[in-house]
């Protein structure tokens, strides 16, 4: 049985014909669907209705998605999936480093919207029974069962795409992981975009967990090769 039917799922767009058709389709497949066509509700929305997950259009009036999915990121942990019509790489970079956790081109199919709001989703819900559910290095604490992060012991707030790269790094520390092997566990797509995008959210990790920028000791960057999280750096 699928372990996201009856999520509730928000979808903040503003085209009416195509919010329709695809609140329509993702019900039909077993979710609960609220639609929200304007940018500056957009955030009151989200932050009420804590939805499994939101599909966010980049361009809305009132406020844009960029916009939106900044002020909730810190406050919202769900999947979050972008769309917009414009074909701009840069734009799909900045929506990833945002904290969105997949990124699609309008005009799209409402089953390839499902298929990728699946995926972000699955990511959360489809874990490993027999591993380890926490971990706990000095003052770093981390549970996949909650998705809780701890620091000192204050919560620290990540998004579905942050908290499962992280919880990757943790499970794998003392190891060096390549970007590719962090793309494939995390998303199974090869495309330099999201590489980038792995580059970003390791710099938001380090950033809210107090890492030093310059000289990173808890997230290390193994230069040619990727990323090492320490055991010992949490003191």
């Amino acid at each position: 049985m699928s372990t996201t039917n009856g999520k509730l799922i928000l979808l903040i767009e503003d085209d009416e014909l195509f919010a329709i058709s695809l609140k329509l389709y993702i019900e039909k497949h077993g979710f609960r669907v609220i639609h929200e066509s304007r940018g500056d509700c957009a955030v009151q929305r989200i932050l009420t209705l804590k939805p499994d997950a939101v599909v966010l259009d980049c361009n809305l009036p009132g406020k844009d998605g960029f916009d939106i999915c900044r002020e909730t990121r810190t406050q919202y942990s769900g999947a979050i999936l972008m769309l917009t019509a414009r074909d701009e790489e840069a734009e799909q970079v900045l929506g990833l480093g945002l904290g969105a956790d997949d990124y699609l081109l309008k005009p799209t199919a409402p089953h390839v919207v499902l298929a990728h709001l699946r995926a972000c989703m699955r990511r959360q819900y489809d874990r490993p029974k027999n591993d380890p559910d926490e971990y706990c290095f000095g003052i770093f604490f981390i549970s996949r069962a909650s998705r809780h992060v701890l620091l000192g012991g204050e919560e620290v707030i990540f998004s579905t795409a942050e908290f499962d790269l992280l919880w990757f790094l943790a499970s794998n520390s003392g190891v060096v992981l390549t970007r590719d092997i962090i793309q494939n566990a995390l998303r199974g797509i090869d495309h330099d975009a999201f590489n980038r995008a792995i580059d970003m959210r390791i710099s938001r990790l380090r950033k809210a967990l107090g890492d030093n920028a310059e000289h990173p000791v808890r997230i290390k960057t193994v230069r040619g090769t990727g990323y090492l999280f320490s055991r010992t750096a949490w003191v």
